[in-house]
């Protein structure tokens, strides 16, 4: 079952949700990896670019509604797990993993150690999804 949307008011209350729920908890995916999440991770994952040239300047409603979903989505069992991708080396890298269970919704970690990682961004993947699917299963 998808897990439901967070509605809250202001961009202010979802950034206290992210730092309450992720940066001061410890969010441990299914499988035991221990991930650290930042302050600096909402403005990446709670903000698109109108350009489209990575300069994330507008805050999206539509990634801020599913907050919640990076949690569900890391402790998930049949959650599928790719490796992830490095734009800067144009690569499919090891250490970097995606996990999709819910509606196209993609959560990227980065592997520090073996039962440690670093959450990289999350977002809904639309059509690009199948490029996803076509790239290297996760270990």
């Amino acid at each position: 079952m998808t897990p439901p949307l967070v509605k809250y008011g202001t961009e202010v209350e979802y950034r206290t949700h992210f730092e309450r729920v992720y940066c001061l908890g410890s969010i441990f995916t299914f499988d035991a990896i221990c991930v650290k999440f930042r302050r600096h991770h909402f403005n990446h994952c709670m903000f698109e670019s109108t350009a489209r040239d990575r300069i994330k300047d507008k805050f999206s409603m539509d990634r801020a509604l599913r907050i919640d979903w990076i949690k569900a989505t890391l402790e998930h069992p049949d959650a599928e797990l790719y490796q992830g991708w490095d734009r800067d080396k144009k690569r499919h890298v090891a250490d970097r993993r995606a996990a999709i269970i819910y509606e196209n919704f993609v959560v990227v970690i980065r592997f520090v150690d073996d039962k440690k990682a670093e959450f990289v961004t999350a977002y809904h993947a639309g059509e690009s999804i199948d490029k996803i699917k076509r790239g290297p299963k996760w270990k």
